[in-house]
């Protein structure tokens, strides 16, 4: 599930950066609320009696040393889409580090099992092609929840396809490995998100959809939000 990726830094944009927004998420901006509060309760009902178990279980007995070097190596390949979109972006700088990283880390860090690019300043990029079509100045569209995938938008959606080209999924012809470092994936972001469940409060459908459409504005003004108050 998509979703559970975001939930971290959502909740943090929420509670922390942007809480004096938080209230005010306009429902204009979610003219499809029914449709997409019954998905949600699907992909919460599946994350609370499958994914998220299995999530606590791996937590609870793969080592600390070992999660850490799984979730570096599924950083590591995420910085490659992070690059694509820099260079989409027109943001040579960007670009510059994330190239950095992707070479540091799969050459120096094993693969990107330790994150050697963070340790020498190179701050990750995060970016995607939904974030590209906001800065070409695409309208974000309607709120949109999508089945196992989670909160989006209508031009979010539209960027999920082009994204997949970066992932190295779709080049594996092994259907039994492609289909293991998948899950390995899904299961390694929901277990790196256990704890910021937790920041969660309310309604959770309007707290997840108000901090998602906020972190994204944030992100494709990269952090340059007008305060309208």
């Amino acid at each position: 599930m998509r979703w559970t990726k975001r939930l971290a830094p959502m909740c943090l944009c929420a509670s922390v950066t942007m809480a004096p927004f938080a209230a005010h998420a306009a429902t204009e901006d979610d003219p499809w609320e029914g449709f997409n509060r019954a998905v949600f309760t699907f992909n919460d009902t599946l994350d609370t009696y499958a994914l998220k178990p299995i999530a606590q279980g791996y937590q609870f007995i793969t080592p600390q040393f070992l999660q850490d070097g799984i979730h570096n190596m599924y950083r590591n390949i995420g910085d490659v889409r992070n690059l694509a979109n820099d260079i989409l972006q027109g943001k040579p700088h960007a670009a510059g580090v994330d190239t950095s990283r992707v070479l540091m880390n799969t050459i120096f860090g094993i693969g990107g099992f330790f994150d050697v690019g963070t340790k020498m300043g190179l701050q990750r990029n995060e970016e995607d092609f939904g974030q590209t079509l906001g800065r070409w100045g695409v309208p974000s569209g309607p709120y949109l929840v999508l089945p196992l995938l989670g909160p989006s938008t209508v031009r979010d959606t539209a960027g999920i396809y082009p994204d997949s080209f970066t992932k190295p999924y779709r080049y594996l012809n092994d259907v039994p490995a492609r289909n293991m470092a998948l899950g390995m994936d899904v299961i390694d972001a929901r277990a790196s998100l256990l704890s910021a469940e937790k920041l969660i409060t309310g309604d959770k459908y309007v707290f997840i959809r108000n901090a998602y459409l906020q972190n994204r504005e944030f992100k494709i003004k990269d952090g340059e939000i007008e305060d309208d108050f």
